[in-house]
């Protein structure tokens, strides 16, 4: 058999056979059941809010309408977050409600349409990303703010009366308002809470079935209801004809206020819609992660910036309030299953068709009850995990004073005092720095905590020097930067301590042995900041190759051996050897001891058998994120699996799968194979009068991987969409297929994949990209896609896309 020809036929099917079928021509629309039913659900929660924000800002009750459709429609169309619903919003409602009562509301439409414009200038100007870096304990400490500021407005309303122009004059107003309280407005403001929080919480088969219908609606249409049956006199929703719907004027008042209000209202809409986006993303990974089905595209931050900008363009030129990303309406949408964008815009259809046709229902609706509704609202932006969080970060601080600011000066002005006090505490934590002295057992100890900068020096002198000339000291350090100055302190001090026969030895944050300080890799890892840890500087790391060590100690050219009265140069490798292991002993063995005293009292139970090639760039440790008792490895040459009872076969293999199928019960079995393989490079280049060698019968193994590949019954090899560079990594992706074939031919093998208690993973490493990719459809029982797709880097740990778990199983 000629094994060359199979490499110049491989070309030929190439221009013969397509690697994907014809383009069919796109549908324009395509409509979901599951985009369908979502939508209906969040216009069932969208339009009792929208009225209450209309209502809680003082605008016209269309306005809250207007901005729900058009962000529904237009902001749904344009922007970059397919899943996340806009319209009006409760953290908009504060600035705006300043803004109609200092400038009116055709000028306050005005500035909606203008905040709109510079949201499409921010998006032109790329800087979506930017306004993720705002602390989020600023943000969570506006919103609360906001929370706090509509919960005392709106609290006037459920009582019957009239809020105030700020929050101080509502919290100061409260005792008075309570004196005058009208029954008839605090009932149905207090049956429409009542269901709000109870309605969620119904137990049983029964209350799950309820449950599907939206509390919002259900709270707005029972005080509805009531408020007719039992003809309380209490303020309803009136809307006047859509004729009469004021739309936006010229500007008007003080060019520096109205620029305020513009730079209020897009920065508003703008962090609240971002954040929004990256939330609905999360959501929709864990969703696809409970279920197993694809997720939907990230948010495209810039895009989704600029469809904001556009749907308050629209909404404030049609008298609409200014338009955000809203969480509440994005959750309910990515829990009622939504797919696509289709579902947001199908739900502001649906309220242009309420307010078109629905106006005498829609006028039934008590003021007190959408009040309720919006204090609801206002409370929980005031929430109780976003306080734990900033605590356990200790930025309770700089939350507080956010709130505060929001709450008794403004928003722009609490968040101009929240970023200050955030700045303030970010200096004094990289300027604080606790520095002790003890003596334990005769050994002087200065522990360091913190980050060790220029200021702390004269404070680290003075704790060195209290050290003896000639003793034993140990320097911890425990903090993440160290700078310049800092580490010439300690360099210097080190090298008097140690001319005048002293000791010094330095260890990090577990207790761990650091370099020394006056090593190249202390000096490299206190000038990154890192502060001289081992484990910081490149050369250091474990899996950086012996000859790119640069921080072992220089000898001459064969000084190594020669000292051990060998040949010159004969021990290099030899001294190599002995100085890994030597670093193992000292920085590792301490850290995996424990775990290694578990594994040999219990015994090894790895989960996966992990088939590789010998070739030393594939360190399987490394590339899969596994640890001791993780994998039972075997590796050859080509990564091949002879046919079971094949002449000349290799029992070592055999022997190996028997072992790990029957006595170790691994759950799976991955073959692996690389880019560059040696071994398949040999195959394609091999003839049949080359010499025999042990090599050449080991490689007839590999002779079905060369057959299927020039075979036209078997799918080509894909790797991430494209194919294959050259023969040698279209043969090097076949041969991992054809193994996994192979592997399917064993007995024990075969009968516990029945069983349905082991499955088959093809994996391919690229070496040069530094890129694993998982071959498709390897759960199936005999079937493979021939499909290599790549694995993205895990974000928590898990990778996003429909083959994370076959991602997990193999790693």
């Amino acid at each position: 058999m000629t094994l060359t020809s199979p490499a110049r036929t491989m070309n030929r099917p190439r221009v013969q056979r397509p690697h994907s079928p014809p383009d069919r021509p796109r549908r324009r629309f395509h409509l979901a059941g599951a985009d369908l039913s979502a939508s209906v659900t969040v216009f069932l929660i969208a339009l009792p809010l929208s009225l209450g924000i209309a209502l809680a800002t003082g605008a016209p009750l269309q306005a809250g309408l207007v901005a729900a459709a058009v962000g529904g429609i237009v902001a749904g169309r344009l922007g970059g977050s397919p899943l996340q619903v806009s319209g009006p919003a409760a953290g908009l409602t504060v600035v705006t409600a300043e803004l109609i009562q200092r400038y009116g509301w055709r000028t306050t439409c005005a500035i909606t349409v203008l905040a709109g414009l510079a949201q499409l200038g921010l998006s032109a100007l790329r800087v979506a990303r930017s306004a993720l870096a705002v602390s989020p304990a600023i943000v969570h400490g506006m919103l609360a703010g906001i929370g706090v500021t509509i919960a005392l407005a709106q609290l006037h309303v459920v009582l019957g009366g009239t809020p105030q122009s700020s929050a101080v004059d509502n919290a100061l107003g409260l005792p008075a308002q309570l004196a005058h309280a009208s029954g008839a407005a605090l009932a149905v403001s207090a049956l429409t809470i009542a269901l709000l929080l109870l309605w969620p919480r119904l137990p049983g088969r029964t209350g799950r079935l309820l449950r599907t219908a939206p509390a919002a609606l259900v709270a707005v249409a029972a005080a509805t209801a009531t408020a007719a049956l039992a003809g309380l006199a209490v303020p309803r929703v009136d809307l006047p004809s859509w004729s009469s719907h004021a739309l936006p004027g010229l500007p008007e008042g003080p060019v520096l206020g109205i620029a305020t209000g513009v730079l209020t209202i897009t920065l508003v809409t703008s962090v609240q819609s971002l954040l929004s986006a990256v939330a609905v993303d999360k959501l929709v990974a864990k969703r696809a992660a409970e279920t197993g089905g694809g997720a939907a595209p990230r948010s495209r931050l810039d895009r989704e910036l600029a469809g904001q900008g556009a749907a308050n363009m629209v909404s404030g030129a049609l008298g609409g309030l200014p338009v955000a990303g809203v969480a509440v309406r994005s959750v309910a949408n990515v829990s009622a299953g939504a797919v696509s964008r289709n579902s947001s815009i199908l739900h502001g259809v649906w309220v242009v068709l309420a307010a078109l046709f629905a106006v005498p229902v829609l006028d039934l609706i008590p003021l007190p009850a959408l009040a309720a509704l919006v204090m609801v609202v206002g409370i929980q932006m005031v929430s109780i995990t976003h306080i734990r969080t900033v605590t356990r970060h200790r930025e309770v601080l700089v939350y507080a004073v956010t709130l505060a600011g929001v709450v008794f000066v403004g928003i722009l002005e609490g968040v101009a005092l929240g970023i200050a006090v955030a700045v303030a505490v970010a200096l004094h934590r990289l300027a604080r720095t606790r520095i002790t002295h003890e003596e334990r057992d005769g050994c002087h100890v200065v522990r360091i905590r913190g980050q060790l900068t220029f200021l702390a020096v004269p404070r680290l002198s003075r704790a060195l020097h209290q050290i003896p000339a000639g003793a034993d000291a140990v320097v911890e350090l425990d903090g993440s930067f160290m700078d310049h100055a800092a580490y010439e302190a300690l360099h210097d001090w080190q090298a008097s301590h140690l001319a005048h026969g002293g000791t010094v030895e330095t260890t990090g944050p577990g207790g761990g042995r650091i370099a020394d300080t006056g090593s190249h890799g202390a000096r490299s890892g206190a000038e990154d900041g890192s502060g001289g840890s081992a484990g910081a500087h490149t050369c250091c790391r474990p899996w950086t190759p012996w000859r790119n060590h640069q921080c072992l100690e220089q000898r001459p050219a064969g000084a190594e051996g020669a000292e051990d009265g060998e040949e010159p140069g004969a021990g290099t490798t030899g001294h190599r050897l002995a100085s890994g292991i030597g670093a193992f002993q000292r920085d590792t063995a301490p850290l995996v001891r424990d775990e290694l005293a578990r594994l040999a009292r219990e015994g090894q139970r790895p989960s996966q058998l992990f088939l590789t090639c010998a070739d030393s760039r594939l360190v399987t440790s490394m590339i899969t994120s596994s640890g001791p008792g993780d994998l039972f490895t075997v590796r050859n040459v080509g990564n091949l699996v002879p046919l079971p009872g094949e002449e000349s076969g290799d029992d070592s293999v055999a022997a190996a799968i028997e072992y790990a199928v029957e006595v170790l019960r691994v759950e799976s079995i991955t073959v692996c194979g690389h880019s560059g393989c040696g071994a398949m490079q040999a195959l394609l280049s091999s003839g049949p009068d080359d010499p025999p060698s042990p090599l050449r019968r080991w490689l007839r193994h590999g002779l079905p991987s060369l057959e299927r590949m020039a075979s036209r019954r078997h799918a080509w090899a894909r790797i991430s969409g494209r194919l294959p560079a050259d023969a040698v990594e279209q043969l090097c992706l076949t041969n991992v297929v054809q193994q996994l074939e192979h592997l399917r031919a064993y007995e024990s093998v075969a009968r516990r994949i029945a069983e349905g208690t082991l499955t088959l993973h093809g994996m391919y490493f690229h070496v040069g990209e530094a890129q694993a990719y998982l071959l498709a459809g390897t759960d199936e029982v005999h079937s493979y896609d021939d499909v290599f797709n790549h694995v993205p880097p895990a974000a928590g740990g898990t990778a996003a896309g429909a083959w994370t778990r076959p991602a997990a199983r193999a790693s």
